[in-house]
C-alpha cells in the first residue's frame, strides 16, 4: 500500500487537478489494469509517474473505484495546501540556472511591509540599513506593534562589542526590544543568532542574513520566505510564550 500512496502522490504533484479527475474518471470507467493513460503523458517525468503508479495499483488489492477516489482526495489535499501557505526560497549572492537571486532585502522589506498588527524580528547583529530602518518606522506609524529581539552588548551580558539595542532604540524610537539575558543552563554562554522576520501570524522570512548592509547586498544569504500555513502560527506563539515565561526580557 506505501508503494500505491507514494505513486498517487507523486502523480498529483506533477498533474494539474483537472487533469487528474480525468485521469480518476477514466480508472473508475475502465475497471481494469490494462485502462490506457498515455495521452496524459505529457512528459517524461508523468510518464514514469503513471508508470509506477500502475505497477504498484498490480500489486495491491484496491479497486479501480477506491483508486480514483485516492487521486481525487490527494489532488484536493495539495491544492489546498497550495492555496493556504507559500514556500519561496531567497537566495543573495552568485546565480546558477537553478536557483535564481532575490534580494535578502526584497524579501525582508515585503514581510515588515506586510504587518498590519504585529512584527516580530530577531537578529544577532542590527546595524543601520535605511531601507529597514525606514519600513519599521513606517510600519509603526500605521499602529503595527513591532517587536525586536537582539543580541547584547558584552556590557549588558551579552557578545557584542557595541550597543546594538541602545542603537536600535534611536533608530526606531516605538520599538519593543527584547533582550535574552536569562541564559540557564544549558544555554550559558549562548547568543541570540536566529534571524527571522514574522508579520501578523501570517508571514514569515527565516533567513541567514543578519539586518547588515553586507548581509542585504553583498554577502551570499539564503533564506525561505512563507506565507500562511502552520509554520508563521507556531512561531508567532513560540516567541509570545518565551516572553511570557521571561526566557526573553523587555528592555
Amino acid at each position: 500500500m506505501k508503494a500505491l500512496l507514494d505513486a498517487v502522490t507523486e502523480l498529483v504533484t506533477l498533474v494539474p487537478r483537472e487533469k487528474i479527475d480525468a485521469i480518476a474518471n477514466r480508472i473508475r470507467k475502465s475497471n481494469s489494469l490494462a485502462v490506457s493513460l498515455t495521452d496524459f503523458e505529457s512528459t517524461h517525468q508523468v510518464a514514469s509517474a503513471i508508470a509506477r503508479l500502475k505497477k504498484s495499483w498490480q500489486t495491491s488489492e484496491v479497486s479501480a473505484s477506491e483508486l480514483a477516489a485516492m487521486l481525487i482526495a490527494s489532488s484536493h489535499t495539495i491544492d489546498k495546501i497550495n492555496a493556504e501557505q507559500s514556500l519561496e526560497l531567497v537566495w543573495t549572492g552568485p546565480t546558477t540556472p537553478f536557483v535564481s537571486a532575490r534580494r535578502t532585502e526584497q524579501a525582508l522589506l515585503q514581510v515588515i511591509e506586510s504587518a498590519r498588527k504585529t512584527l516580530f524580528i530577531t537578529s544577532f547583529v542590527a546595524y543601520d540599513v535605511s531601507s529597514i530602518i525606514n519600513a519599521l518606522n513606517i510600519a509603526v506609524a500605521r499602529g503595527a506593534i513591532v517587536s525586536m529581539l537582539l543580541e547584547s552588548s558584552s556590557e549588558h551580558g551579552g557578545s557584542m562589542s557595541m550597543d546594538v539595542i541602545g542603537k536600535m532604540r534611536k533608530l526606531v524610537p516605538n520599538v519593543v526590544l527584547y533582550a535574552w539575558t536569562n541564559k540557564t543552563d544549558p544555554f550559558s554562554g549562548g547568543r541570540v543568532h536566529a534571524k527571522i522576520a514574522l508579520a501578523d501570524g501570517h508571514s514569515c522570512f527565516i533567513t541567514s542574513a543578519n539586518l547588515t548592509g553586507f548581509a542585504m547586498e553583498k554577502n551570499m544569504e539564503a533564506g525561505v520566505l512563507v506565507n500562511g500555513g502552520r509554520v508563521p502560527v507556531l512561531l508567532e506563539r513560540h516567541l509570545n510564550t518565551m516572553i511570557e515565561l521571561k526566557i526573553v526580557d523587555k528592555v
